[in-house]
């Protein structure tokens, strides 16, 4: 399995959450240094708390399921600080 499809499998138990609140997130690049950058897409890419989800919901379900991945930033949100928060 190569690591894009890794990383996909793991947003894939997300997902279901995401889509129920009319959102979802897709796969922008992932850099050589392990870094997943993605787009917050619908509702999730307006919604106050989408840093959040982010962090606890996106990130903590790639860095489970994925070692190699060492971080998730969102290219389209507008708080910058929250979303490069390395954890």
């Amino acid at each position: 399995m190569s690591l894009e499809e890794k990383v996909e499998a793991a947003l894939e138990t997300v997902r279901p959450y995401l889509k129920a609140d009319g959102g979802d997130v897709k796969v922008i690049e992932i850099t050589e240094d392990g870094i997943v950058k993605v787009e917050m897409i619908g509702a999730c890419g307006s919604c106050s708390i989408s840093p959040i989800t982010l962090k606890t919901g996106i990130e903590q379900a790639i860095l489970s399921h994925v070692p190699e991945i060492k971080s998730v930033e969102a290219i389209n949100l507008t708080d910058t600080k929250e979303k490069n928060v390395a954890i």
